[in-house]
This record gives C-alpha cells, sequence and structure tokens, in this order.
C-alpha cells in the first residue's frame, strides 16, 4: 500500500471520529489535539512531496482566494511549516505601483511563476481582477469581463508549460466571517490585518458573491479548475486542503542516505563564548503584562 492510500485511509478513519462527535469541541469544530496530530503526518507528506520536487525539477503553483477572514494565510502557514522557505515560496504582492498600473494586467505575476524545483504559493493572485478589484471599483467593468475573457487561455499555457496549477478558493460563511474580522479589532497581535479596505469590502458580501460566482463560470476549466474549501472550521479545512492537494500531486518517496551524526572533539571549557560580548538578559518568566 502506497503513501498516499495509507494517508487517505487514516484521514477517513479521523473523519468517522469526527462524525461519532469524539473530535469536536463545544462548537462542534475540530479539536486542537486531534487537528495537529493529524497536522504533523500531513507535514510528513509535505515534506517528501517537497523532496519529490527538487529531485524531478517539478514546478507547482497553487492559488488561494477567499473572502477577508476566509483562512487563507492560516492554511498557507500551516502548509509551509515544516518546510524549505527556498522551495515553498509564499507571493503575497502588495497593492500595485503606477508603473505596474501601466503594464499588461497579468505582467507582475508571471515572474513569481516557479522554477523548477520551486513551489509558489499565491496569497491572492490575478484573480484580484476578477474580486476585489472588480467589487470595489479598482477596474472598469470592460477590464474585468476581459480578465475573465483571457485567463483560461494565460492558464492553459501556464500548465503547458509544465506548471502544476492548483486554485482554491476558501469559503466563509457571513457569521463565521463577522467573528473572525471582530476578533482581529479585540486581538492586538491580529488588528494590523484588518485594514479600511477590509471594512469596505466587508458590506458588500453579495457583491462579492456574484463576482465569486462569475470568476467560477468564466475560469473553472478542465486544464485549472477550481476547488472549494469549507473553512468555518479552521482546523478541519486546513487538513482537508493540505489533504487535497497532496492526492493532486503524484509525488513519489524520494530515497535518502540515512543521516547519523559523525563524532566530535569539544576542548573543556571552550563552548562557551571567550569574548566578553553583550549578552540577552535572562528574565524570569511569566512576565508581568506592560502598558504602553
Amino acid at each position: 500500500m502506497g503513501h498516499r492510500e495509507k494517508a487517505r485511509r487514516r484521514t477517513n478513519e479521523t473523519t468517522e471520529e469526527v462524525a461519532d462527535g469524539e473530535a469536536l469541541n463545544s462548537e462542534g469544530k475540530l479539536k486542537r489535539k486531534e487537528f495537529e496530530k493529524e497536522l504533523r503526518r500531513l507535514h510528513g507528506e509535505l515534506v517528501k512531496l517537497q523532496e519529490w520536487v527538487q529531485h524531478e525539477g517539478k514546478k507547482v503553483c497553487i492559488v488561494f482566494e477567499g473572502r477577508d477572514g476566509a483562512g487563507k494565510g492560516g492554511t498557507i502557514k500551516a502548509i509551509t511549516a515544516r518546510v524549505s522557505p527556498r522551495v515553498f515560496r509564499v507571493v503575497a504582492l502588495p497593492a500595485p505601483t503606477e508603473r505596474e498600473k501601466s503594464q499588461m494586467y497579468i505582467q507582475r505575476y508571471l515572474p513569481h511563476l516557479p522554477a523548477g524545483g520551486e513551489v509558489v504559493i499565491f496569497d491572492r493572485s490575478w484573480y484580484n481582477r476578477a474580486g476585489v478589484e472588480r467589487v470595489m471599483g479598482f477596474c472598469t467593468e470592460g477590464q474585468a469581463k476581459r480578465f475573465l475573457d483571457i485567463v483560461p487561455s494565460v492558464e492553459r499555457a501556464i500548465t503547458e508549460s509544465g506548471v502544476i496549477l492548483l486554485k482554491y478558493w476558501l469559503e466563509v460563511g457571513p457569521d463565521e466571517q463577522t467573528k473572525r474580522l471582530e476578533d482581529r479589532i479585540d486581538d492586538e497581535r491580529k488588528i494590523w490585518k484588518l485594514s479600511s479596505m477590509d471594512l469596505k469590502s466587508y458590506l458588500r458580501w453579495d457583491d462579492y458573491s456574484k463576482a465569486r460566482d462569475d470568476m467560477f463560470i468564466a475560469t473553472d476549466t478542465a486544464w485549472a479548475p477550481w476547488f472549494v474549501a469549507r473553512s468555518d472550521d479552521k482546523r478541519r479545512a486546513r487538513l482537508n486542503v493540505i489533504e487535497h492537494l497532496l492526492s493532486s500531486i503524484p509525488y513519489k518517496s524520494v530515497p535518502r542516505e540515512k543521516v547519523k551524526l559523525p563524532k566530535r572533539h569539544v576542548t573543556t571549557g571552550q563552548s562557551q563564548v571567550a569574548h566578553n560580548v553583550k549578552q540577552v538578559p535572562e528574565a524570569h518568566w511569566p512576565r508581568l503584562p506592560v502598558n504602553r
């Protein structure tokens, strides 16, 4: 039995536990313990995928789209937590400069596509034109429709060049989105995630729904299909996406040499820093909160 078949079987067993309520919290969502157990296993598979991509010189491109608060960033962090950033490269482009606005729209994304031995993950992508730019009026309706007309041909060219292209839409419900955005307001660790644009976008739920549906109709193709992941339960969504992308790529285990640390000799007293450099103070933990 191959490792991917074993992975699927173990995932099915976990799903049966969830159905019995054994792995759910009081809100009906996957418990942290069960999540971390399954994520650890999937991280091992992602490392195998990484080694295969490098060994075979493969090119993988993963696109994440969805509303604000849908869980794109958390899913990407879950994917990249245990792999090399030199192989798994995350692209999250800022707003275009004036020069980039004058270019062909897709132009600024093309240099970020993967070379051999790379996995590139887009945290939002060229599909900005079909979503936020269209809904918020940053492009004309004509420009948005022209984009939807041509992007299937562009993606065909990308896949025919040897790129494995996976496109994920994370679908969050309105109540869960509200909860997550409110959490950002109340948590100083997350407040930076909430911009004035997010607040304006929040008011336009139905407009985003229509833009999403138009995008699916125009760009869900045989060579670059869309995959929708329900993300009200963030932990379950992360596991589902990772499991799906692993099952969508025909990777194999690459033989590796057994690693063994060589013997070494450390001279007595030489493990401490000899030069009198400044030291980081060793504080007492836990620290008392500091009001700034």
